[in-house]
C-alpha cells in the first residue's frame, strides 16, 4: 500500500472546563490514501467536526501524532499551519464562510491571492465556471442563492488544487433538491482533481456515495453494519 496522505496516530483532544476536563478525542488513529473518499457519521457530539478541525491544524490536540500530505501538524507554529493550509487543505463549511463585501470571483481568488499567485483571477474564474457559475462572478454573496453561495465555496476550496478537501455537512443549510445538485458537483470535481475527500454528514445515502465509512460515538470511532475497514 502506498504511503497514506492521512495518518493520525493515537489521538487525543481534552478541553480543561469549569466542570474539570472533557475528553473529545479518544485515541483515534486513522490512514487515509491519496484520492480515497471517506465519510465520518455519528451523532452530535461524537467529535467529528473536532476530529476534522484537528486534520486542518484548526484545533490544537492534546497527545498523539497527526501526518498530513507528509507533514507533521504537531510543532508548527500558527503561520506555519496557516501556510500549510493554502498549500493542502480546502475546505467547505456548512456556513459557506464567504466574505460578504467580495464578488464570487473574489472569494474563490483569495486563497490564491494569499499565495501570491499572479494568475490569481484567472484560475478563480476558471473554478467558478467550473461549478457553472462563470455568469455570476461578479454577484456578492446576498445576491446569490444558498446553492450558487455553496458552489462558490466549492470552487475556492477547489481552486488551489489541494490535496485534501474537508467538508464538514455541506449540505446542512440546503434543500434536498439544491443539496443533492451540490454533492454532485463535490464529488464531480474529487474526481476531476483526483483530490481525497473526507466528508461529515447525517445523510446516511449520501455517506455511502464514498469510498469508505466510519463511525463515530463518544470521541473514537466504532464498529458499524457495513463498516469498511
Amino acid at each position: 500500500m502506498s504511503n497514506p496522505i492521512i495518518k493520525v496516530t493515537d489521538l487525543h483532544l481534552s478541553l480543561i472546563g469549569g466542570g474539570g476536563t472533557v475528553n473529545i478525542l479518544r485515541g483515534i488513529n486513522l490512514q487515509v490514501q491519496q484520492g480515497e473518499t471517506l465519510s465520518v457519521v455519528g451523532p452530535s457530539g461524537a467529535g467529528k467536526t473536532t476530529l476534522l478541525m484537528a486534520l486542518a491544524g484548526l484545533e490544537s490536540i492534546t497527545s498523539g501524532q497527526i501526518q498530513v500530505a507528509g507533514t507533521q501538524l504537531s510543532g508548527l507554529n500558527e503561520d506555519r499551519l496557516a501556510e500549510f493550509r493554502r498549500q493542502h487543505i480546502g475546505i467547505v463549511f456548512q456556513s459557506f464562510h464567504l466574505i460578504p463585501t467580495m464578488t464570487a470571483l473574489e472569494n474563490v481568488a483569495l486563497p490564491l491571492e494569499f499565495s501570491s499567485a499572479a494568475d490569481a483571477l484567472e484560475r478563480a474564474a476558471a473554478a467558478l465556471a467550473a461549478t457553472g457559475l462563470a455568469k455570476r462572478s461578479a454577484h456578492f454573496p446576498g445576491q446569490l442563492s444558498g446553492g450558487e453561495q455553496q458552489r462558490v465555496a466549492l470552487a475556492r476550496a477547489f481552486v488551489s488544487n489541494p490535496a485534501l478537501i474537508i467538508a464538514d455537512e455541506p449540505t446542512g443549510n440546503l434543500d434536498q433538491e439544491t443539496g443533492q445538485l451540490v454533492m454532485d458537483l463535490l464529488f464531480q470535481l474529487q474526481q476531476d482533481y483526483g483530490t481525497t475527500l473526507i466528508l461529515i454528514t447525517h445523510d446516511s445515502k449520501l455517506a455511502q456515495r464514498c469510498q469508505r465509512t466510519i463511525r463515530m460515538a463518544d470521541g473514537q470511532f466504532v464498529p458499524h453494519e457495513g463498516m469498511q475497514a
